[in-house]
């Protein structure tokens, strides 16, 4: 009996321990905003269904810093992960840059095809490379924001437009606009506007109504200027340090989370627009030959910085393969029909 006993001791010393753990999570998503009341209230489901072993513990309205400081204090372990745009984390994985790219898409729906087909590997990618995510939430398109009136190119020449920190990207996208591009933290954009340091920012309608940045606008430009995506990165050590079965309850819990923020994205964004509109900000168009034009310099301005490295270049072919797949059916689907009267005579 006594054997029995300490074989049985042993194999139980011998298992893996797994203390609880806290994983401390920035974000500059304001307090009291849905989507930090969503984030906390998955937290509180993920500390139960783990019985207390997993609790998460958010900071929000930036407090942490900028995206550079968040992954600072993510590299030296007072944090575990952020809530990022895509470009934050590009310098980590950079085919993160590929669904912003400056006008490479035209539409939601056109977005959604490309996603659904190339989501699952950005998504890996990302893990490959060391952050664990839950899925993307779509932002909506960043549109035009600014105090003159902007409906061609030649209108957006030396106006100094807005920029995020570490943004490459949009910063050679801007300049070949012939744009003279700000970088600054989302902090001091705000600032920015009101000092006349920018004259121009370019946000989906819900980022701006939330960052109040739409009080120091007059004009929206309804160009689909590029999109923008929202995800939660976990350090995939700080994550390893959870058990299996209560990494599959967290992964459960945020996948849902995310899933509806991405539904739920797109209708506060046009819901966030009628806003603006009804405050009195004016709505101005591109016409299509302008569209068309300032589609083809962004183009070219994407094909070099591809060449740069910015992005795989097989990512980017799969994508733009996606996308001229998409809109060779729209075009067959609003095509007439052939006319097959005279097949018939």
């Amino acid at each position: 009996m006594k054997k029995i006993l300490l074989v049985a001791l042993a194999l139980i010393v011998s298992l893996p321990v797994h203390a609880a753990v806290t994983l401390k999570i920035a974000t500059v998503s304001p307090e009291n905003t849905q989507w930090m009341r969503d984030l906390r209230a998955s937290a509180a489901e993920i500390k139960t269904r783990t019985d207390g072993r997993v609790v998460i513990k958010y900071y929000g309205g930036g407090v942490m810093g900028n995206d550079t400081k968040v992954l600072g204090r993510i590299r030296i372990g007072s944090l575990q992960g952020g809530a990022f745009t895509a470009t934050s984390l590009a310098s980590q994985y950079t085919d993160l840059n590929l669904y912003g790219l400056p006008l490479i898409f035209d539409s939601e729906e056109e977005v959604a095809y490309v996603r659904e087909r190339l989501d699952a590997k950005l998504q890996q990618g990302l893990e490959d490379a060391g952050f664990v995510n839950f899925g993307f939430a779509g932002g909506g398109f960043a549109i035009l924001m600014s105090n003159t009136p902007v409906d061609e190119l030649a209108d957006l020449k030396g106006k100094k437009v807005w920029v995020p920190e570490g943004d490459s990207i949009s910063y050679a996208s801007m300049e070949a606009l012939s744009l003279s591009p700000v970088t600054l933290p989302l902090t001091d954009v705000l600032t920015g506007l009101q000092t006349g340091l920018l004259d121009i920012v370019a946000i989906p309608p819900i980022g701006a109504l939330v960052l109040q940045w739409h009080t120091k606008i007059k004009y929206i430009t309804e160009l689909p200027l590029v999109y923008t995506i929202a995800f939660m990165a976990i350090e995939k050590r700080a994550f390893e340090k959870i058990s299996p079965a209560d990494q599959a309850i967290v992964r459960e819990i945020m996948d849902a989370t995310y899933r509806k923020f991405d539904v739920v994205n797109p209708k506060d964004n046009q819901a966030a627009r009628d806003v603006l509109l009804d405050q009195g900000i004016k709505s101005m168009q591109f016409e299509r030959d302008n569209y068309l034009a300032i589609r083809a310099v962004l183009a070219e301005s994407n094909k070099a910085l591809g060449a740069k490295g910015k992005f795989s270049a097989d990512m980017y072919d799969e994508m733009v393969g996606y996308i001229a797949e998409f809109r060779s059916k729209q075009a067959a689907d609003i095509s007439p029909p052939p006319d097959v009267s005279a097949a018939n005579k």
